[in-house]
């Protein structure tokens, strides 16, 4: 795989971003890539004797194998568990996408695999004019999807499918993530993801009692990111 990077989105809040993204990650560096993550905004971060800490950017650091400190992974770190806009007027530190997007190109390219994990899901606003969407724009990055499979994870998938493909950027991948295991009809569920989402699927993620990266990478495949080899 050539050096490549993803914006990765969910579905909704709680869907298992980061479980994804940890995965992906420790996907990746078995198959001997280099590295790198960002969580460029992250709400519910904790108090520590090195600053603020949000618990989703620590478990990126945790994974990835090219060093990173942790401002660089969590530039902007807000300490309530809300909306990242009106935390971060709270804070009085108003967020944008053009600077969001300068905090993340400084760590893009600089590894074989690379990640930028979004906050909630496709639509979190940034400020009244801009949502987290534009940040992915920005960039001009492909997408990962997580879907949390759950009863509604249908249209919620395919709102945010359509979403992405109307803000021009390209579905690179989705992961169907388990978080109900009582849903009923979860086969048929997931089967109807495959057959209306026009993008491959990275893997079907079984529910986890201990979701650790190497537990959920047994369930991924970065081979469908890699690019198709040039024709002669």
């Amino acid at each position: 795989m050539s050096r490549s990077a993803f914006f990765v989105t969910g579905t909704d809040t709680g869907v298992g971003k980061t479980a994804i993204a940890t995965g992906l990650l420790q996907a990746a560096g078995n198959a001997g890539l280099s590295t790198a993550a960002l969580k460029p905004v992250a709400a519910g971060c904790d108090t520590t004797p090195e600053g603020l800490r949000n618990e989703d950017a620590l478990a990126l650091q945790a994974v990835i194998n090219r060093p990173m400190v942790y401002e660089q992974i969590n530039p902007v770190a807000l300490e309530p568990a809300i909306a990242p806009h009106i935390a971060a007027l709270e804070a009085r530190r108003p967020l944008s996408a053009d600077r969001l997007a300068g905090y993340c190109r400084g760590v893009l390219g600089q590894a074989d695999f690379t990640l930028v994990e979004g906050a909630g899901g496709w639509r979190v606003p940034l400020n009244p004019a801009e949502t987290l969407a534009d940040l992915a724009r920005a960039l001009g990055l492909p997408v990962i999807l997580v879907i949390g499979v759950r009863l509604g994870c249908l249209n919620h998938a395919l709102l945010t499918a359509e979403a992405i493909a109307r803000d021009g950027l390209k579905l690179a991948g989705w992961v169907a993530n388990i978080i109900d295991p009582e849903m009923p009809r979860l086969r048929e569920n997931v089967d109807a993801l495959g057959q209306r989402l026009r993008a491959p699927c990275l893997g079907c993620v079984p529910f986890l009692t201990d979701p650790s990266p190497s537990a959920v990478a047994e369930h991924l495949s970065l081979a469908p990111l890699q690019p198709e080899p040039e024709r002669p």
